[in-house]
């Protein structure tokens, strides 16, 4: 299993994290701006869109099904019959990398600004030995690869954007899991065999999660530091699935994970300086479990460079399909 199976203080407010920081309330009109949110049709990505869109957002909805991701539009849009946005559906499986340049390519064709990415989407504990169309373990692939490519082929548009918005207000949003802390192995990410047989034989399917979650810090981590030049902000957010493991009086309306996602995508608070940092529960800065922290960084700074390993791996993988 994994590496850490214990409870540090933070974890245990991050459980208890009081009220959100950051709502609808407190957004402004988004009519000029333009988001994509995956995995938009259900849960909290289309809690989140619903709330774009009452602010007159344009939001695209990147989901593998276009049924599903119909029947959303059609209910965000009975819930704001007074917005001024617009709803689009994008064909997006990030299982399949080969569906992600046509995606980016529909998308370019009728926008040429992103505000932000939401890469909300991803897969928990599929079925035993679940590969993506490419042969990948399903977390890894759908969790990691497939957001990797997704974003760096749109950071071109994301570059554009930040020349003409506001300083801090382009961002890349990657959702990961506390599981990333609680399951993940010493550094998050174990190099020496992410794509063998023996990634998944080894590795029982909570450890698998719990590393492809770590993944997802990593490559946020890593292009806060490549990107920040060009004023995109990466953050990293976790939602409270740690709480099934205390008592459903814990539990918290759907829609404050999307407060979460919210503050990591629109909060003021989340500024330039902070690029690459840890969000929780309901709009709050966190500090990631010591190992993955260490490991992340770079060498010339103390650490181990994990991220920028991870980083250079991926690209690798993504590299034909680029």
């Amino acid at each position: 299993m994994a590496s850490v199976g214990y409870l540090r203080p933070s974890m245990i407010q991050q459980n208890f994290p009081g009220a959100p920081k950051f709502t609808e309330k407190d957004i402004p009109d988004l009519s000029d701006r333009v988001y994509i949110v995956t995995g938009a049709n259900t849960g909290v990505g289309k809690e989140l869109t619903q709330i774009l869109y009452a602010a007159n957002g344009t939001v695209y909805l990147a989901c593998r099904s276009k049924g599903k991701a119909q029947k959303a539009i059609e209910e965000i849009k009975a819930a704001a019959p007074g917005s001024r946005g617009r709803l689009a559906f994008l064909p997006l499986d990030l299982s399949d990398l080969s569906t992600v340049k046509p995606a980016v390519e529909a998308f370019k064709e009728t926008e040429d600004k992103l505000d932000v990415l939401f890469n909300n989407a991803g897969v928990m504990i599929p079925p035993e030995d679940k590969k993506t169309a490419q042969g990948y373990d399903m977390q890894l692939g759908t969790n990691c690869l497939g957001p990797f490519l997704f974003t760096n082929l749109l950071t071109p548009t994301l570059r554009q954007t930040a020349a003409l918005r506001p300083r801090g207000s382009v961002r890349v949003v990657w959702v990961a899991s506390m599981a990333a802390e609680l399951y993940s192995v010493k550094y998050g990410i174990d190099m020496s065999n992410l794509k063998g047989k023996d990634y998944i034989r080894k590795q029982d399917p909570m450890t698998l999660y719990g590393n492809s979650k770590a993944g997802n810090y990593l490559h946020s981590f890593e292009y806060a530091r490549q990107h920040k030049n060009d004023d995109i902000i990466s953050v990293g957010f976790f939602l409270r699935m740690s709480m099934q493991m205390f008592t459903k009086i814990m539990l918290h309306p759907r829609i404050y994970g999307a407060y979460t996602e919210l503050f990591a995508g629109l909060s003021p608070n989340v500024t330039v300086e902070r690029t690459g940092q840890w969000i929780g529960p309901w709009g709050r800065f966190f500090n990631i479990r010591k190992d993955i922290a260490v490991g992340a960084k770079p060498t010339s700074e103390g650490g181990l460079g994990v991220a920028k390993q991870f980083w250079d791996w991926t690209i690798a993988q993504v590299t034909p399909f680029i």
